[in-house]
């Protein structure tokens, strides 16, 4: 019985794509199967993926979709209740799988698990120990850059990093799938969003070790790019989740986050992009659709603004 599927997105991958299965192989659990949703590579790694692991799925799609489309498409070819969503440019530990499994069936009410990410240049740095979410509109990854001593515990988090984190399948029925109008960037955010919304929790499991080389499909941590997606996206994000008074409430918040983002990519030498960003994420809010508010989840509304004021203490004190 296929308990866990590992789903891994790819585009022009072939620099990582080899490492990321051969350290697969080696995983202690095995009740696994392989989907690789390929979003139009040109550089031969679909190739690779078959010469590599014959018995992998493979989903070939006609053009670069993102990483939202792409881990759906994985996520609705699943076999197994479980899907682990891996990035091409990670090397996970021979335990990885297990530890995510045994934490994610401890509690039916557990929708994710974020796995401890550990620089791939220096391995004893933090990536991400799970992601954060705050009242500013940030999202920022726990403990990045940080000793991976100071997150050996287990944690609750706002969401998983879906760079290697293990989801519940039946829970995209009741939530919805990754949000396609993302491309890429903050999407974990805005799924782990809307299943706190809806009374699931969002876990973090440092036993559960992965290596990740970074920014691997944008190619540096500060880019065009990136900026332009994460802006929007972050504009999109509180305007989705947040029903019309806790926006207002937020507000002044938002606003801030804004003004502060603005002027930290304008010393960056970005802020052409930000602000296009920010137009792109305006366009969003209305073509997008609103996560719809339900009265029975306002109790979760309520603890989920207590942690939007804790997490805005928390990024500055980090």
């Amino acid at each position: 019985m296929i308990k866990v599927s590992v789903v891994i997105p790819n585009y022009n991958g072939a620099k990582f794509i080899k490492p990321c299965l051969n350290n697969l192989k080696k995983q202690s659990f095995t009740d696994f199967e392989v989907i690789v949703v390929d979003n139009g590579s040109t550089d031969g790694s679909p190739e690779m993926v078959r010469d590599i692991w014959p018995d992998a799925v493979i989903i070939g799609l006609d053009k670069n979709y993102g990483f939202s489309k792409a881990v759906n498409e994985g996520i609705r070819a699943a076999r197994a209740p479980f899907v682990f969503l891996l990035n091409n440019d990670t090397e996970v530990d021979r335990d990885c799988i297990k530890q995510l499994y045994i934490r994610i069936t401890s509690d039916e009410k557990i929708f994710s698990v974020s796995s401890r990410m550990l620089k791939m240049s220096d391995p004893d740095i933090i990536d991400s120990a799970g992601d954060l979410y705050c009242c500013l509109g940030w999202a920022f990854a726990r403990g990045k850059d940080k000793k991976k001593e100071k997150y050996d515990s287990p944690a609750e988090v706002f969401s998983a990093c879906a760079g290697a984190a293990l989801y519940r399948k039946s829970v995209f029925n009741v939530i919805g799938y990754f949000d396609e109008k993302h491309f890429a960037y903050l999407e974990d955010v805005d799924i782990g969003y809307r299943a706190k919304i809806c009374g699931y929790r969002n876990v973090y499991e440092p036993k559960a070790l992965v290596l990740h080389a970074g920014s691997g499909m944008s190619g540096s941590r500060y880019n065009e790019f990136k900026v332009v997606l994460s802006a929007g996206n972050s504009l999109y994000v509180p305007y989705k989740n947040m029903p019309f008074l806790q926006l207002l409430i937020n507000l002044p918040f938002l606003m801030t986050g804004i003004m502060i983002k603005a002027g930290f990519f304008i010393r960056k030498g970005l802020g052409k992009a930000y602000f296009k960003g920010l137009a792109r994420g305006i366009k969003l809010c209305f073509n997008g659709r609103k996560f719809t508010y339900n009265s029975r989840y306002i109790m979760n509304y309520i603890r989920i603004q207590g942690l939007l004021y804790i997490n805005t203490v928390k990024r500055f004190k980090d």
